[in-house]
């Protein structure tokens, strides 16, 4: 059965721009190659971090939501722990009501740039 999840990952920061692109290039590679449709994407940039993680107190955060089979959700996390470069990640299976909403709010964004064009 597919279902609708969101990861949020976050990169170390001593990586360059293009380590960045190359990891979130990675994920999303993996993700694709297992049947998944990505349904948004997010790059929220460089943010400060609420505590300490490897003794650094700031992080590349990425968002990544998409529609997969529960079966790759396993094999997806143990490549973020395989990966030197994230620092921590979290996936989240989405119900009705988030999905409801995330597709609300990104309706909303869209008209909001249409008003603003």
């Amino acid at each position: 059965m597919v279902n609708q999840y969101e990861t949020v990952f976050i990169m170390t920061p001593v990586l360059s721009e293009e380590q960045i692109k190359e990891t979130v290039i990675k994920f999303r590679k993996y993700l694709t190659d297992n049947g998944a449709e990505i349904v948004l994407e997010d790059n929220w940039g460089m943010r400060k971090l609420a505590y300490p993680i490897q003794k650094k107190s700031t992080g590349f955060y990425h968002l990544i939501e998409f529609k997969a089979e529960g079966s790759i959700i396993r094999d997806f996390e143990i490549n973020f722990k395989r990966d030197e470069r994230i620092m921590r990640f979290l996936t989240v299976k989405l119900d009705k009501h988030a999905v409801a909403y995330n597709e609300k709010k990104r309706k909303k964004a869209r008209e909001q740039e249409k008003a603003e064009a």
